[in-house]
């Protein structure tokens, strides 16, 4: 029996959490890579699966980048003697010329930063940045478009390849 590997999310996975939404809302330009500063409770909770995406978004202040609005949940167990702040500002990893990057598309009109994903890459949590620009209505509605095409050939081919 092979396994999956790569972007599968379930046990063994080497993927904690997705933003869905940001490939949705934009276009993605160029992506990076990025560590994070993490508590002791924090990595046991990332462990568990417990983290979100959703409404994150990339600050650089002062030559340094911080992922602000990720969601961690603390654990019951692991973080008895702290008080946990789910959604405190986190510090992210990133060579300076990759920061200057990353500051100076943002400050085009309609630029931004984006986190894509949360994952393990041996026994560290890495982040996936993407420098993005976002789509207009109708490009999001091509996107759903393509998205239900494929869902549509799938069916056809599994229903050709049973007869």
């Amino acid at each position: 029996m092979a396994t999956k590997k790569g972007n599968s999310k379930g046990p063994g996975s080497s993927v904690i959490a997705q933003n869905k939404k940001a490939r949705f809302e934009y276009h993605i330009d160029e992506t990076f890579e990025a560590g994070l500063v993490l508590a002791g409770w924090e990595v046991k909770s990332l462990r568990a699966g417990k983290a979100q995406l959703t409404d994150t978004y990339i600050l650089i202040r002062n030559g340094e980048a911080y992922l602000l609005g990720s969601h961690i949940m603390p654990l019951n167990t692991a973080s008895t003697h702290e008080i946990a702040d789910p959604t405190r500002t986190r510090k992210l990893l990133l060579h300076r010329k990759e920061i200057a990057k990353i500051f100076s598309v943002t400050q085009d009109k309609g630029h931004t930063c984006v986190p894509l994903k949360l994952y393990w890459k041996r026994n560290k949590v890495k982040c996936e940045l993407a420098l993005v620009t976002g789509k207009k209505i109708h490009d999001k509605r091509a996107t759903e478009k393509d998205r239900d095409w494929s869902r549509q050939k799938g069916r056809i081919m599994r229903e050709h390849n049973k007869a």
